[in-house]
């Protein structure tokens, strides 16, 4: 006898993984980069987060590469442990070729500092000022 699953099942790595992340207003959040992972009272595994950002994508990629991108991440974030940003999977509306979720999202504070500091000086990256 098998226990029927609530929700959608899905491939994860298939599915999931490095997925364009869509939010209400349609603009793109980020990829997903890693997943959270729960048991559940019966035992079964499930996705309870996206994980999001260079603090998920670095254990992903281990070795040297992952420490040193997941390093320069933590160096360059304001908090002191921080960690990666996490989309409970109850926000998830829908997983298609990109992965829309519910919140509106607000840029992180390293995204306002790149787009100031580096983006908005890249010639013709700005707002058409006429």
């Amino acid at each position: 006898m098998t226990a029927s699953v609530p929700g959608p099942r899905y491939d994860a790595a298939l599915n999931l993984l490095d997925r364009q992340l869509v939010d209400t207003d349609g603009r793109l959040v980020g990829k997903v980069d890693d997943l959270e992972i729960a048991v559940d009272a019966s035992g079964a595994f499930r996705v309870s987060a996206i994980l999001v950002g260079p603090g998920a994508l670095g254990p992903r990629f281990g070795g040297r590469i992952g420490d040193w991108i997941v390093a320069v991440w933590a160096r360059l974030h304001r908090d002191e442990r921080p960690i990666p940003r996490r989309l409970p999977m109850a926000e998830v509306v829908s997983v298609e070729s990109a992965v829309h979720v519910t919140r509106r999202t607000t840029k992180s504070a390293g995204e306002v500092w790149l787009d100031e500091h580096v983006i908005d000086r890249i010639p013709g990256a700005g707002h058409d000022p006429g």
